[in-house]
């Protein structure tokens, strides 16, 4: 007992310090002025450190102002001008489609103009010709490629001679001769599921007669030969044949 109470009290005893109690709102409404004047101290050296280097903020703000106004102007100007460039564009192909067309009449005109010249000149002299009254021929035959591989193009022109010729009933039929695999064959022309191996014409003092015939790519073309039949005959009236030109 004696040992506790001196242990107590005694020069041993642990010490007794007092403090004053602070509220935490009057503790931070000290600290937090020096906390704020601290920063302004530093914004202001931050700021001052600029100014030393040449650096104005306003200056840099206004340059930043102006450089958004220039990017926004010139965003605009770009978009106007691939409208304009874009509608360019659609003018060209419309004119170059127009361009087309025309050139493909210009062709298709000149071609009709040289194809009616030589009718005239044909007729021309078919008018001084003298052969017997009703008599058949074919004239002006030409065969051609045409724009399909295996594919080509027979024209011809049939005159009946005479000025009090009956009229033209028969057919004609096309025979090709082609190289296949080495060997050469005959082909004929229509090639009818249904029997018929003939062209049908019907016609007076002329008709112009233009047959296309489709061959495979691997068959070689040598001539054709045109067989024109009378209404009921067995045998042609005409033969003539003709090579690719």
């Amino acid at each position: 007992m004696w040992r506790r109470v001196k242990r107590s009290f005694g020069i041993s005893a642990p010490k007794l310090s007092v403090r004053l109690h602070i509220p935490w709102y009057l503790r931070w409404s000290l600290v937090i002025p020096f906390v704020l004047a601290a920063l302004g101290l530093a914004w202001w050296a931050y700021g001052s450190g600029l100014e030393l280097a040449g650096f104005q903020r306003s200056e840099t703000q206004e340059e930043l102002a102006k450089l958004h106004e220039q990017t926004a102007k010139l965003t605009d100007e770009n978009k106007h001008l691939n409208d304009r460039v874009a509608q360019y564009e659609r003018q060209i192909q419309i004119e170059q489609a127009s361009s087309n067309e025309t050139s493909k009449q210009l062709k298709n005109l000149s071609d009709e103009n040289a194809r009616l010249q030589e009718d005239l000149a044909f007729f021309q002299n078919l008018t001084a010709m003298h052969g017997k009254e009703g008599e058949l021929g074919v004239h002006r035959l030409r065969l051609e490629r045409d724009k399909m591989p295996g594919e080509y193009h027979l024209r011809m022109l049939l005159v009946q001679s005479g000025q009090r010729v009956k009229e033209f009933n028969g057919s004609y039929q096309l025979v090709a001769t082609v190289l296949e695999n080495g060997a050469r064959t005959t082909r004929l022309f229509p090639q009818s599921e249904s029997g018929n191996t003939q062209f049908q014409l019907n016609f007076k003092y002329y008709q112009r007669v233009e047959q296309s015939i489709q061959l495979p790519q691997n068959v070689q073309l040598e001539n054709i030969q045109v067989r024109i039949f009378e209404e009921g005959a067995r045998e042609p009236k005409v033969r003539q044949t003709v090579s690719l030109s």
